[in-house]
C-alpha cells in the first residue's frame, strides 16, 4: 500500500513539473517575440558621398542621406543634406564617413587652406628641393623639425634644430597626401606655426639654409640636441657653446684715492708774507 501511494506520489510530482515547465517555455517565446516585434526609430544622417579634402567646400554632389537609428545618432551630426551646404571641411574626410559639426569651418569663413589654420597660428612657406623635403616624403599631415646651417660671428658654420614637431599643411598648392603614399616633387612647403616660430622660419630661410627631419607623427617628445660646428664635426674641437642673453660685466676698477690735504702754513718776515705748504710749494704775495 505504501509503495502505490508512493508511486501516485512521484507520477503527481512529474505532472506538475511538467506543466511547470511548459508555462516557462511558452512564457519566454512570448517573450523573445514581442522583444522581436519592438519598433526601431529610424531617421536620416548625411556621410559623405565621395572622398573631400581639406579646405572644400561641400555641395549636393558631395553628400547623401543614410538611414541611422535615432536612438544612436552621434553628437553634432546633420540630418539633411542642406544643413551643410557651402561650408567647407577643415579635415579630410573618405567616402561615407559621417559629417559633423567639428569637421565643418563657419559658412562665413569661406574654403581653401585657411579654415584649416586654427585661431592664434600661422601658415608659412619655405623653399625647398628634393633633398630638404626629405626627397618628397614630407607631405601634408606629416611631423617635421626645422635645422639651419648659418655662419656663427667667428665665421664658422654652425647647424642647429631651431624648431621640432610641426606639421606640414600643404606641398605646392596640394593639401592632401598621396593616398598610396608615393613621394610627391614641389618647391614649397607650407608649415603650421605660431607667430614667433613664423618669424624664426624667415630669418632661417633668408640668412641660412634649412633642412626638414621627417619624424613619426605619434613621437611628439622634444629633445635639445646640441649645435654642431664644422671645428667639432671636422676637426674634434668642443661644440659651440650655448647662445645665451645675459650680458658679461666687466670688473670696475675701484676710483683712486685721494692725495691728503696739504698743511698750509703762513710766514711773515719784515714786510714780506709767504704761504708756505707741507710738500713744498710756496705761493709769494
Amino acid at each position: 500500500m505504501d509503495q502505490k501511494r508512493l508511486v501516485v506520489g512521484l507520477l503527481v510530482a512529474l505532472v506538475f513539473g511538467l506543466v511547470a515547465a511548459r508555462y516557462v517555455y511558452i512564457q519566454l517565446r512570448n517573450a523573445r517575440m514581442a522583444a522581436g516585434k519592438v519598433a526601431v526609430v529610424t531617421g536620416r544622417i548625411v556621410v559623405a558621398a565621395k572622398p573631400l579634402v581639406l579646405g572644400e567646400r561641400m555641395t549636393t554632389a558631395d553628400l547623401r542621406e543614410i538611414p541611422w537609428p535615432d536612438a544612436s545618432r552621434p553628437t553634432g551630426s546633420f540630418g539633411r543634406v542642406e544643413d551643410c551646404l557651402d561650408r567647407a571641411l577643415i579635415t579630410p574626410v573618405v567616402e561615407n564617413e559621417l559629417i559633423l559639426e567639428d569637421k565643418l569651418a563657419p559658412k562665413e569663413a569661406g574654403g581653401g587652406l585657411s579654415v584649416a589654420i586654427p585661431q592664434g597660428t600661422r601658415a608659412i612657406s619655405v623653399r625647398v628641393d628634393d633633398v630638404v623635403a626629405v626627397a618628397g616624403f614630407v607631405v601634408p599631415g606629416t611631423m617635421v623639425d626645422v635645422l639651419v646651417t648659418g655662419s656663427t660671428a667667428g665665421g664658422d658654420s654652425v647647424t642647429r634644430t631651431i624648431l621640432q614637431d610641426l606639421r606640414v599643411l600643404a606641398v605646392g598648392q596640394k593639401s592632401e597626401a598621396d593616398r598610396e603614399g608615393k613621394p610627391q616633387t614641389y618647391t614649397v612647403v607650407t608649415l603650421l606655426v605660431n607667430p614667433e616660430e613664423a618669424e624664426k622660419v624667415t630669418m632661417a630661410s633668408t640668412e641660412g639654409k634649412i633642412h626638414l627631419a621627417l619624424r613619426n607623427t605619434i613621437d611628439t617628445k622634444e629633445v635639445s640636441p646640441p649645435a654642431v660646428s664644422r671645428a667639432s664635426l671636422f676637426a674634434g674641437a668642443p661644440p659651440p657653446r650655448p647662445e645665451t642673453t645675459a650680458h658679461k660685466v666687466r670688473p670696475v676698477a675701484p676710483p683712486a684715492p685721494k692725495p691728503p690735504e696739504p698743511y698750509v702754513i703762513d710766514v711773515i718776515r719784515g714786510d714780506k708774507k709767504e704761504t708756505q705748504s707741507f710738500a713744498g710749494q710756496q705761493v709769494h704775495q
